[in-house]
């Protein structure tokens, strides 16, 4: 019995220990789990139990154009939030709810439904104003009682301003609520425009309120790197500027331009329109679009819709649309033709108003043909049959050879987002699926798309003798002190062409502004070179582009330009339409750079004199000095105390100086008169008899050239002796397809 029992102990012993043993085990293993395998995980519990971890948004660098204007900048904002957890009445939710929505604009239910989460940390808003951050705290104060401090937070914010709104908006982007850029520079510049977010990181005690500020630690935000842009304040505004005009002129649904510095590849403007505010992008810009979107019944089509339209707006359609590019490709195809030698200048054609292509009958632009051309007469009338032969000459093969030289079955490298991606056989024929058919088409510019910024990138291979550059807008980045941490450097990609041909080619470009379908992008004394295209989109009949491009002065190209309408509603002609755009664009410009203009003699009669310095002469001296000139004396003394226009103002021989002799008299105005529609002489008549000087803009070398619009518009006020603008063109053989 004892034996039996002395057994049964020791069992019972053996048991005890495998038991010890087991939790022994247990205890290690869950030692090992929580030490080794979860530490982290438990250590960062702990650590959020003890310590209140709050970041400090860094502020986000700066945008400059080339002249150091400000086009983006970050400025201190707040960030609020709410500790749903510490909402114990409903009266606290009341308040909590009344105080956000009245202050930021929310809405009510939806802030109520964020009071109710199981939550210690739920964002409102951010980027909140300094005046809205003291409206709250003060609020957050006067109802201590109710201890809001617990449940309204507020942090250290950024905000980010764009100070011209929509102002080169499809270049430069936006950022979304997380300050991550959306769009343009900011996307593709994100990583160095974003900086190091900062923190202050403070202990809780055991009721999880923040301990003194000894426990606490400060890591400052680091800024991002700011940004120096290629893009000229001025010159964007010139091509913005006759960009938002041409829309409404014309009525087309996209107008979109490039500038460019034919040498180096910097763009000095680029623009997409109808464009939109950066400081609310999500705001429907296009208030017809806007009002169709408004007039959807169905709230997941009109959903849809606002979508649709919001990316549409943002588009930069200069490097992200492809099209058909018309005429303009003539410049490639006669730039290879030369090289190639399969043609020269003394190379003719006889144009009989077509030309047969395997089954098909390609039709010239012109009634009955042009006869018979030379080279350079045959881009200047943009024929069409002779650049089908020129084509054939090159066959597919060096007709192909220069096509991928040129750029055009490759991205140009731009460093802005969603630049458009070529695809053989998609947007143009690959080598080994090219005909007849394809080949001749080709060799005018239809069948095949490119984009905006491949075209204007190879039309300046040819300004500036045959280097086809990597187009950039970025010119440098700078850290916060302003010191250079990167530069672009100009890349020339390759030698397309001769220097020899390319000057050809821009000699020939001239005379197709001077006299032939492009005459109406002439600005006197600058030469410029161009061409004009235009095309019908593919798949949507009856829907036309119309396109310029080109570069200036002929004779030492300095820039390139290129402009596009997109679907005019009625003359939709290259030459009609997009010339006279791109002429008054490159007036300005050019005088905006300083490049001095050199006059032919045939010019000089339609160049403005400068009015003489009258001021503190007599009446009879004034008489004397501007015998050339219209004088009115207005007042009855002997001196001259002012003049309009003042001395050095540009006006006309012949023009007239309205001369005031004492300093009482108000300055006199007159009713400014329509001069659309008036050929020179009769505008300058009409101007000199109502008491105004005239400036002739736009093509004054035709004899054929009417005006179609003025710098003042008719019906309004204006001093007498001021100067108008008024802008003439030509409708007379400027067709190109």
């Amino acid at each position: 019995m004892e034996m039996k029992s002395v057994k049964n102990l020791s069992r019972r012993a053996t048991v005890a220990l495998y038991i010890l043993i087991a939790a022994f085990l247990v205890c290690i293993g869950s030692l090992v789990r929580v030490g080794l395998i979860h530490g982290e995980e438990y250590k960062l519990k702990a650590e959020q139990n003890q310590l209140l971890d709050t970041k400090i948004s860094a502020e986000r660098g700066t945008i400059y154009d080339s002249n150091m204007n400000i086009l983006a900048k970050s400025a201190s904002a707040w960030l609020v939030y709410i500790n749903p957890s510490k909402i114990t009445t409903e009266e606290q939710r009341t308040l909590v709810t009344q105080i956000l929505c009245e202050t930021l604009g929310l809405d009510e239910e939806t802030v109520t439904e964020k009071t109710k989460k199981q939550a210690n940390y739920v964002k409102i808003a951010g980027e909140v104003e300094e005046e809205k951050k003291v409206v709250i705290s003060d609020f957050i104060k006067a109802h201590s009682k109710q201890k809001l401090s617990t449940i309204i937070g507020l942090d250290p914010d950024t905000k980010r301003y764009y100070p011209y709104s929509s102002f080169a908006s499809s270049i430069i982007g936006f950022v979304n609520s997380d300050d991550i850029g959306t769009g343009g520079i900011e996307k593709t510049y994100n990583d160095e425009l974003t900086g190091v977010s900062g923190r202050i990181v403070t202990a809780k005690n055991a009721r999880q309120k923040a301990m003194s500020s000894e426990y606490e630690m400060t890591y400052d935000a680091q800024q991002g790197a700011n940004l120096v842009l290629t893009i000229d304040e001025v010159i964007q505004y010139y091509l913005e500027q006759s960009l938002d005009q041409a829309l409404q002129d014309t009525g087309a649904k996209y107008a979109y331009g490039i500038i460019m510095d034919v040498d180096s590849g910097a763009i000095l403007a680029m623009t997409s329109k109808p464009d939109f505010d950066l400081n609310n992008p999500n705001v429907i810009s296009n208030p017809a679009v806007a009002q169709e979107i408004e007039e959807i019944l169905d709230e997941g089509e009109k959903d849809e819709a606002v979508l649709n339209a919001k990316f549409s707006q943002w588009r930069n359609r200069t490097v992200s649309d492809t099209y058909e590019p018309g005429s303009v490709f003539k410049t490639i195809v006669v730039s290879a033709a030369l090289e190639e030698n399969v043609v020269d200048l003394n190379t003719t054609y006889t144009c009989v108003g077509g030309i047969q292509v395997a089954n098909n009958y390609q039709k010239c632009w012109k009634n009955g043909g042009h006869g018979t051309e030379t080279l350079t007469q045959g881009l200047m009338n943009s024929c069409n049959p002779f650049f089908i032969t020129i084509g054939q000459k090159l066959g597919k093969d060096k007709f192909f050879k220069y096509f991928e030289a040129f750029g055009f079955t490759e991205r140009t490298g731009i460093d802005l987002p969603a630049e458009a991606s070529p695809v053989a056989n998609v947007t143009y024929h690959a080598l080994d699926s090219m005909g007849i058919a394809e080949l001749s088409s080709s060799s005018f510019g239809q069948t095949f798309q490119v984009s905006p910024i491949q075209m204007i990138t190879a039309v300046s291979a040819i300004a500036n003798g045959g280097k086809l550059m990597k187009p950039y807008v970025v010119d440098s980045v700078l850290d916060a002190d302003g010191n250079i941490i990167q530069k672009t450097s100009p890349t020339v990609k390759r030698q397309v062409i001769s220097e020899k041909t390319a000057s050809t080619v821009a000699n020939m470009m001239e005379q197709v502004v001077s006299i032939g379908t492009g005459k109406n992008a002439y600005v006197a004394g600058y030469h410029v070179a161009g061409k004009t295209g235009t095309s019908e989109k593919m798949g949507k009949e009856g829907a036309y582009i119309a396109s310029f491009a080109g570069f200036a002065p002929a004779y030492n190209p300095k820039i390139s330009v290129l402009i596009a309408i997109d679907e005019p509603p009625g003359a939709h002609g290259g030459g009609a339409v997009a010339a006279p755009i791109a002429g008054e664009v490159l007036e300005k410009v050019l005088a905006y750079l300083n490049i001095e203009p050199q006059y032919e003699d045939s010019e000089m009669k339609n160049i403005s004199s400068t009015a003489p310095a009258l001021t503190g002469k007599t009446v009879a001296q004034a008489k004397s000095l501007a015998s050339g000139y219209i004088l009115k004396i207005v007042g009855s003394g002997e001196e001259i105390k002012s003049q309009s226009p003042s001395s050095g103002t540009q006006i006309r021989a012949g023009g007239v100086i309205v001369l005031y002799t004492d300093d009482e008299t108000p300055k006199q105005t007159a009713t400014v008169p329509n001069f659309v529609n008036m050929t020179m002489s009769q505008a300058n008549s009409v101007a000199v008899n109502s008491g105004f000087n005239i400036r002739f803009a736009g093509t004054t070398n035709a004899n054929e050239v009417v005006s179609y619009k003025q710098s003042v518009a008719a019906g309004e006020q204006a001093e007498l002796g001021s100067v108008i603008t008024v802008y003439f063109k030509s409708n007379v053989n400027v067709q190109d397809a």
